[in-house]
């Protein structure tokens, strides 16, 4: 049997360069599709946390009115004043929350420097699940048991899932960010680079303040825009937030965290979480499986990938949770999952692939499972974005056409490597590796 850890063909996600050590690691936030790294910034998604994740050395410098662009600045909230006000936002609301709110330069900064370091999943996991992650998960789950029982039963999602997701957006309440919501936003709107997105998420920001949910003073999280303890973007606390401790008040940014981990448990439930049904599994695969089935769309029972020599780590087969994905984050040389439904359902938090299995795997941990038993391909690094392009660019040019060079290594790219690799009687994972772009070249 060959021992693999199935998530894709290999991962893409989105990384903070900039993270705080304290927070053990990186944030992805874009969809990875699938590809060999965790890759480049995407943009935000609506309803999906935006891509960095709060510093415990975040607070910006202060906002500075003398700026060469505060004038400018002012006269754009003056235009958006307007904006703001056919959308429903009160007057005096609005004057309320941009009393001394001026240009922070600082947030433009972090919004241009957000550097593209490459990590490779299991460096990713490294930290995600790492044990001092899980021992505070545990901790954490063990001092809010009662709440994150509540909750359970009210949304049916695990609470150690509800706790993996706490841990890894804000280190169990540790780094929820200190700064002002309104003010980066504002500044992150006026700049127009994803003027539309932050435009938006102020406006939203500001329905939240007319709500009487927070005050423009404690409204704080990541410069760019995510609150509290699990990170929501002020659209998706319009739409998701939940007051579960029936104070009148939907409060994510207390050092309370119940309304924040019931918001996050209801999201779930929202997209159709499926209670007692994993996320994925790790499993083992026959030295005669077909890599070609390694494909999200390939769905099938896990009786169904038993007929074909799946099992679990164990030896076991896998129960018939539901239908089920086998997916290689790291090729044949790497570890390997059976995901379910959930796995789709946490994609909908945050569309990172390597985000997913992060939760996943640390919820298990603080369940008290194990760590992956596979082996990663330590040797490997992630390949750079212009290595990205230069295997589109080689692929197509020898026939095995990837419809585009972006360096986004999503299912095109993912079947010209197969196409590819099967030309050269390699195993057809489709795992785009440096060995594979040092065989191209």
């Amino acid at each position: 049997m060959r021992r693999f850890a199935a998530i894709g063909v290999a991962v893409w996600a989105t990384v903070q360069a900039t993270t705080s050590p304290a927070q053990e690691g990186i944030r992805p936030v874009a969809r990875a599709s699938v590809g060999a790294t965790i890759a480049p910034l995407r943009e935000p998604i609506d309803n999906i946390r935006p891509r960095p994740r709060p510093a415990a050395q975040e607070a910006p410098r202060a906002a500075q009115p003398g700026h060469p662009r505060a004038s400018a600045f002012q006269d754009w909230i003056n235009r958006f004043r307007g904006r703001a006000l056919t959308q429903g936002v009160a007057p005096e609301v609005f004057d309320r929350a941009f009393s001394g709110v001026s240009y922070d330069p600082a947030v433009i900064e972090r919004d241009r420097n957000q550097s593209e370091f490459t990590k490779t999943l299991w460096e990713y996991l490294d930290s995600a699940a790492s044990d001092s992650r899980v021992a505070n998960g545990r901790a954490a789950l063990e001092e809010n048991r009662a709440i994150l029982e509540a909750v359970e039963a009210r949304y049916g999602v695990e609470k150690e899932v509800v706790a993996a997701i706490w841990g890894l957006e804000s280190a169990y309440g540790a780094h929820r960010g200190s700064t002002r919501i309104v003010e980066a936003l504002a500044t992150l709107a006026f700049d127009g680079r994803r003027g539309r997105f932050f435009e938006a998420q102020l406006v939203a920001a500001l329905m939240i303040l007319q709500s009487g949910d927070v005050t423009a003073e404690d409204m704080t999280g990541s410069w760019a825009g995510a609150m509290g303890h699990t990170q929501f973007i002020p659209t998706s606390y319009l739409t998701y937030a939940v007051d579960f401790d029936g104070d009148g008040h939907r409060n994510i940014w207390s050092e309370d965290p119940t309304d924040a981990l019931a918001s996050t448990a209801a999201y779930l439930n929202r997209f159709g979480w499926k209670t007692g049904v994993p996320w994925g599994v790790e499993i083992t695969l026959p030295d005669t499986f077909d890599f070609s089935l390694a494909r999200r769309n390939d769905r099938r029972m896990p009786s169904e990938w038993v007929a074909l020599g799946v099992r679990g780590t164990d030896g076991a087969a896998v129960p018939d949770y539901g239908e089920a994905s086998i997916l290689l984050p790291a090729g044949a040389d790497g570890a390997a999952f059976m995901i379910f439904s959930n796995f789709e359902v946490l994609e909908r938090y945050n569309t990172a692939d390597a985000y997913v299995i992060g939760v996943g795997h640390l919820s298990d941990r603080i369940a008290g499972g194990p760590p992956i038993r596979a082996d990663w391909p330590r040797g490997d690094r992630a390949l750079t974005f212009d290595e990205r392009l230069e295997m589109q660019r080689r692929l197509t040019s020898q026939g095995f056409d990837t419809k585009g060079v972006d360096g986004r290594i999503g299912p095109l790219t993912i079947s010209a490597v197969r196409s590819f690799q099967r030309a050269q009687g390699l195993i057809p994972d489709g795992y785009p590796s440096l060995r594979l772009l040092q065989t191209l070249r």
